[in-house]
């Protein structure tokens, strides 16, 4: 069994989809360590350092959990950590094929990191952080697509849907 298992992505904002994903990450492996990806050509609304705490505060409950931040190649931080296994979310087929490319690659880089897919529950399978950050940014009403500490952040922000 591998122990440890390197969940990545962008998480801007972190929604209720990726947290489904990091529960269930969380029964499957002794420790899964949620990676935030930097990316400096990119402009994201919440900065590396609010997104790992959102996760931090929102993965409280689950000791098997850690979160950090990486920049660089994927396959390189999962050596780094000693992973042998990267999560990945799937929420319809289209995530597929990207995802089948990407995992791919990583198996040409190193074949002893496997890329674990995990498929999210039907009520987050529309669900993506681009929706989320278009909604808060409109003004709309936000609170059930992401965990709590992430809409606090956001109405720190000054983000904030109707009725909050």
């Amino acid at each position: 069994m591998h122990r440890l298992a390197v969940y990545p992505g962008s998480f801007d904002p972190p929604t209720l989809g990726h947290m489904d994903v990091i529960v269930r990450a969380a029964r499957l492996f002794e420790e899964v360590v949620v990676s935030v990806g930097v990316n400096s050509a990119k402009a994201p609304l919440l900065s590396a350092e609010e997104r790992v705490q959102a996760l931090t505060e929102s993965t409280g409950q689950l000791s098997n959990v850690r979160v950090t931040s990486f920049s660089g190649m994927l396959i390189e931080h999962a050596r780094q950590l000693g992973a042998k296994s990267i999560v990945r979310g799937l929420r319809a087929t289209a995530d597929f094929e990207y995802e089948f490319q990407m995992a791919m690659v990583n198996r040409r880089l190193d074949e002893e990191i496997e890329t674990v897919f995990l498929m999210t529950k039907w009520e987050h399978s529309y669900l993506s952080s681009s929706v989320v950050r278009e909604v808060a940014i409109l003004g709309g009403d936000y609170s059930g697509l992401v965990p709590e500490p992430v809409t606090r952040l956001l109405e720190s922000k000054g983000m904030r849907g109707p009725g909050r």
